[in-house]
């Protein structure tokens, strides 16, 4: 595949001038670069292009930042784009973009990666490690990780501890929790049927639907849909049953059932020993979250090799709770950014 032409972009003057008195330009570079690793489940090295987005305060730290499966490098909004998290990552925001440097990629999958059968959230830390090093940043000054983020950071940290200062993990664990893997397992064998027969987007769609129901929490559910079921065309529908089908649509519009495969069983495939990672950690969890219980983020706080806290945010939002609650995130983030900066 040819590589994707860099892009530097100067932001808008109105960012510009929201910057403090003397900061450096503020830019943004998204494009492809060609690096090299050991993947973990391959036998020697491989060449991989990775998408990547750069972008802030051109000559101040670098924070990477990366969220779950679904996330791309877009983090943040840009010119003519959204951004999946760009209430928390912008300038003026938590993560403050006319105060540090944002760095994230688009995960890979065996596709990316020539001989590789199924990729591991090693290989996405060792991806960003020589994305580091080929963009001569040398150290982040934080790693910034949601949900399948949260276990390539820990990852980034094990294995490449000199290119990271610090850890923000948000609902994001050292090993997968098995009732969670029970899940992803049984979303996976709907969408292998559904290309084995040819509906693969049916199936797809299924999946999504399903993986709903574990993402958000018993609270949310129960706030919405409590209305009776209605009858339409021969047969009961249940109020829930739109939200899903919306859900399920939506997901099979902008995401390759193959991509969701390889994705989803990385996170299943995910282990890493809490000992090996030294980097001071701030964890993040949700009570009302079971695909990450806070029982996992309390072991991991125990048997870090660091110094870790932990923050307990309450939300009906179960697992989404890192994308929904923006306002009660913005404190945390600010508050663990400016320890890392002054650790400087």
């Amino acid at each position: 595949m040819p590589a994707e032409p860099l892009t530097v972009i100067p932001l808008s003057e109105a960012a510009v001038a929201a910057a403090p008195r003397g900061a450096a330009d503020l830019t943004e570079q998204r494009g492809t670069r060609r690096v090299s690793f050991l993947p973990k489940y391959g036998s020697e090295a491989v060449t991989v292009d990775v998408h990547y987005l750069w972008c802030g305060a051109a000559h101040a730290p670098t924070v990477i930042v990366q969220g779950g499966i679904s996330a791309s490098r877009d983090v943040c909004a840009g010119r003519d784009r959204q951004g999946w998290w760009q209430e928390l990552v912008g300038h003026g925001a938590a993560v403050d973009l006319t105060h540090c440097r944002v760095l994230s990629i688009d995960w890979l999958v065996p596709g990316d990666i020539e001989g590789v059968e199924s990729v591991s959230s090693e290989d996405q830390a060792a991806a960003l490690a020589a994305l580091v090093d080929e963009l001569g940043i040398g150290r982040v000054q934080a790693f910034i990780g949601s949900s399948y983020g949260a276990m390539a950071g820990l990852a980034f940290a094990a294995n490449h501890a000199d290119k990271v200062a610090s850890l923000i993990l948000l609902a994001g664990a050292h090993r997968p929790h098995p009732l969670s893997t029970a899940q992803r397992s049984v979303q996976r064998g709907i969408v292998r049927l559904g290309i084995e027969s040819g509906r693969t987007d049916e199936a797809l769609a299924l999946a999504r639907q399903l993986a709903m129901t574990t993402y958000r929490g018993s609270e949310e559910f129960s706030r919405r849909f409590a209305a009776g079921p209605e009858l339409r065309d021969g047969r009961f529908y249940f109020p829930v049953e739109d939200y899903l089908e919306h859900a399920g649509r939506r997901f099979v519009e902008r995401f390759d059932p193959v991509r969701f495969l390889a994705l989803s069983e990385s996170i299943d495939l995910h282990d890493i020993a809490p000992e090996r990672v030294h980097a001071p950690t701030t964890l993040v969890g949700f009570p009302s979250d079971r695909l990450v219980p806070l029982s996992d983020l309390c072991e991991l706080q125990r048997r870090i090799g660091g110094t870790a806290t932990l923050e307990v945010v309450d939300s009906p939002y179960g697992h989404d709770a890192f994308l929904k609650e923006t306002v009660q995130l913005a404190p945390v983030l600010r508050h663990a950014l400016n320890d890392c900066y002054g650790a400087r």
